[in-house]
C-alpha cells in the first residue's frame, strides 16, 4: 500500500494578508443582531436618520420580534408585520407616543415594505451613546489651493463653484 501523505504533492500555505476589522466583526455582529430579530445591523445603523435628531440618542431600539404563521406548502413564512421594542426614559416615550405613526412609517421606508407594524415602548434609563465627529481635515497647501483654483475657475455659477471648491478641498486633503 502506498502512503497517502507522500503520494500528492505538498501543498503550500496560504499567505493571510491583513483584512478590514468590517470583515471580521461583520460575522459575528451579525448574528448577535439575529438573536434581537434583526436580518442586519442596517436598522441600527440607520436609526438616527429614520427617526431624526429628536429620539436619536433617546430611543433605543431592542428587539424586532416576528409573528410566524404556516404557509401553503407548510413552511414558516411572515404573514403579519413585526413589533419593533424600542427602550427610552419616561419623558421621551410620552413624546414618542404621539409621534408612533410617523416613526412606523419612516422605518418602513427604510425598509422598502411594510415591515413594522407596532412599536413597543419600554421605559427605562438608556445608555447614551458618544456622537463621534468626523475628524478635522489639514488645510491645503497655496499650491493645492492654487491648483483648484484653477480647476473650478471657470464655473460660472458662483453657488455651484463655491461647493465644487468645498468638495475639492475635502477631497484634497482626506488623500494626499
Amino acid at each position: 500500500m502506498q502512503n497517502q501523505a507522500t503520494s500528492h504533492p505538498a501543498r503550500r500555505a496560504k499567505a493571510r494578508s491583513a483584512r478590514p476589522i468590517a470583515d471580521l466583526i461583520g460575522p459575528g455582529l451579525s448574528a448577535a443582531c439575529r438573536k434581537r430579530g434583526f436580518a442586519s445591523a442596517d436598522l441600527l445603523t440607520a436609526w438616527p436618520d429614520i427617526v431624526g435628531d429628536r429620539y436619536a440618542e433617546k430611543v433605543q431600539p431592542e428587539r424586532l420580534v416576528w409573528p410566524r404563521g404556516r404557509g401553503a406548502g407548510g413552511e414558516d413564512e411572515v404573514l403579519e408585520p413585526a413589533v419593533l421594542t424600542v427602550h427610552t426614559d419616561g419623558a421621551t416615550a410620552l413624546f414618542l407616543s404621539y409621534e408612533l405613526p410617523v416613526v412606523i412609517e419612516r422605518i418602513n421606508a427604510f425598509f422598502g415594505w411594510a415591515a413594522v407594524g407596532r412599536i413597543k415602548i419600554v421605559q427605562r434609563p438608556i445608555t447614551a451613546r458618544k456622537r463621534q465627529r468626523p475628524p478635522r481635515l489639514r488645510d491645503l497647501t497655496a499650491e493645492e489651493e492654487s491648483e483648484l483654483a484653477g480647476k473650478v475657475g471657470a464655473v460660472a455659477n458662483p453657488k455651484l463653484r463655491q461647493a465644487l471648491e468645498q468638495l475639492g478641498r475635502a477631497v484634497i486633503a482626506k488623500n494626499r
